[in-house]
């Protein structure tokens, strides 16, 4: 039951960062009009490094569709754990408002680690 549940769960974790990979490219959801002025300076900073915003669209589009697939995981959590740190720091310091989403995004990453964890083991052996 609990591998059904977690591929449920992970089916939509990596609809969710590839939508939000392919949303960086062609750019089809509008910005929130009531993002904090802070958010916003970031953003901009983040538009004016012309290679970041790419890079992070293939890592969701890549990390989320590998997330999808039982037998890839644990390489797609990989993958994703940095952008997802980023995506929870973000929201601590500048849009609290996101942050139980961006939490439970943190979680979901970490559980699938920890159910792959015999995989991901001997890399840090």
């Amino acid at each position: 039951m609990k591998s059904k549940i977690l591929f449920g769960v992970s089916l939509l974790f990596g609809l969710m960062f590839i939508n939000a990979g392919l949303n960086k490219f062609f750019n089809y959801m509008p910005m929130p009009k009531d993002l904090p002025e802070s958010m916003v300076k970031v953003m901009g900073a983040f538009m004016t490094i012309g290679w970041l915003m790419p890079l992070v669209a293939v890592a969701e589009i890549v990390g989320g569709a590998l997330f999808m697939i039982p037998r890839y995981r644990a390489l797609g959590a990989l993958i994703i754990f940095p952008v997802n740190i980023g995506i929870l720091l973000t929201n601590i310091f500048d849009a609290p408002s996101g942050l139980p989403i961006a939490a439970i995004l943190m979680l979901i990453n970490l559980w699938a680690m920890f159910e792959d964890r015999e995989k991901l083991l001997p890399l840090v052996r």
